[in-house]
């Protein structure tokens, strides 16, 4: 089977505008989605395991990209990126992304794929029984050291799993920085663009020239695959944001979470061989 197959056009079409609505209406990057979706797309064209995990991540990082520019857009026009700060987590957030693909391409497809799944669950049990309430906001300095180190586990983040980041981030900004959450999810944005950028030349330069590719591969990015799906992302991604008022956001976020203790049970399951 091809990537250019019907059913496999119609599986990436779902896939963008599943991951879309769902970053639309919560708030989230679309990585924690579109890794599981990928996975098994490209299972489903028979892509050589050794490789599968590696083209799931590395092509979720390139489809992030757009999405987050446009987020970072629009946060910027609200006057909520401080760039100041936000360079100054970008040089972490570099080092992170770098490090981050150069270690998850060193491991096995099963090493990644368990480690992705106990994060998912981690990420449910989080949305869960995180308390709503926020920590008091500081306008004060903050600490060059700390911007540093909340871009390097950003990026680390980032490019590890394949993820936009914005799920560590935000709330270390909001924990240990004291920003408004307005501010944070705006820094996150623009984290979020330079983060990916490096994580995915860092994928595409460990992936380079690898016997398994298949067509179309730049490096571990799977330049058809972010093609066709970013269209349907961008789009279904504002729906979701106009749709986002209309449901109660506790409930979405409990409905999320559910969805994602599932699929991450599933990998870890599927990674132990039961």
């Amino acid at each position: 089977m091809s990537l250019l197959a019907p059913q496999v056009l119609l599986l990436f079409a779902l896939t963008g505008s599943l991951a879309g609505l769902l970053a639309g209406l919560l708030g989230i990057g679309g990585g924690i989605i579109l890794v599981p979706l990928f996975l098994w797309a490209f299972e489903a064209v028979n892509l050589p395991s050794e490789i599968v995990v590696h083209a799931a991540f590395a092509t979720s990082l390139c489809v992030i990209i757009p999405s987050a520019i446009s987020s970072t857009l629009g946060h910027r026009r609200r006057g909520n990126v401080q760039w100041r700060q936000v360079m100054r987590m970008a040089v972490g957030g570099i080092c992170g992304a770098l490090l981050g693909a150069a270690f998850a391409a060193s491991l096995s497809g099963d090493w990644l794929k368990g480690l992705f799944g106990g994060m998912q669950i981690l990420a449910a049990g989080k949305m869960f029984f995180s308390d709503p309430r926020l920590p008091p906001e500081e306008s004060d300095f903050r600490p060059w050291g700390r911007l540093l180190l909340i871009g390097l586990i950003g990026g680390l983040f980032s490019a590890f799993f394949g993820a936009g980041g914005g799920f560590i981030v935000v709330p270390l900004m909001l924990m240990w920085l004291r920003m408004p959450m307005h501010l944070a999810v705006g820094n996150s944005s623009a984290l979020i663009v330079i983060s990916a950028i490096f994580g995915v030349l860092s994928y595409i330069y460990h992936g380079w020239n690898h016997p398994l590719l298949p067509p179309h591969s730049f490096g571990y990015v799977n330049l058809l695959a972010a093609g066709l799906v970013i269209p349907f992302t961008m789009i279904f991604a504002r729906l979701g944001v106009r749709f986002a008022g209309r449901f109660s956001h506790a409930k979405l976020v409990r409905i999320f979470a559910l969805m994602l203790l599932v699929i991450g049970t599933r990998m870890i399951i599927a990674t132990l061989g039961f």
